[in-house]
């Protein structure tokens, strides 16, 4: 069964870990309903979306319907069994045209904002992950 999936960051379409996503992509871009604080922090320069609703910016990304194998993969790549790693959340989204359709739900991954210092920020809050903030992230090795 597909699930449908908001990525915000390095697993949209041409973005660094892309390659991990084999998902079906959902025409446009969406963004929260309500808003969270999405920044790029540490020695990585990750795009995390801090699960601490209503704080920051209604973040624009990308939905795609995902089968079991490739949500296992994006688990993986999101450490979701590990202590400092992503959550799966349900976030509600609208399309970010604004086009007055009902308002969508999909897993997201998101950071605990308590594993989050300033010291750890490098930019943000942000709206929407960009291809310049992409050229600063550096993979795990």
């Amino acid at each position: 069964m597909q699930q449908l999936v908001f990525v915000y960051g390095t697993l949209k379409e041409n973005f660094p870990n892309f390659a991990s996503n084999q998902g079906g992509r959902l025409p446009g871009q969406f963004r929260t309903v309500e808003r969270y604080p999405m920044v790029l922090a540490g020695e990585r320069f990750s795009p995390w979306l801090l699960n601490d609703p209503g704080q920051g910016e209604r973040v624009t990304g990308q939905v795609f319907a995902v089968e079991p194998g490739t949500l296992a993969v994006m688990d993986s790549l999101e450490r979701i069994t590990e202590p400092d790693g992503y959550q799966r959340v349900v976030l509600a989204l609208e399309s970010a045209e604004a086009d007055g359709s009902p308002p969508l739900h999909a897993l997201a991954y998101l950071k605990q904002a308590e594993h989050c210092t300033p010291a750890m920020v490098h930019a943000g809050p942000l709206s929407e992950y960009t291809l310049d903030h992409a050229a600063l992230y550096r993979p795990r090795s």
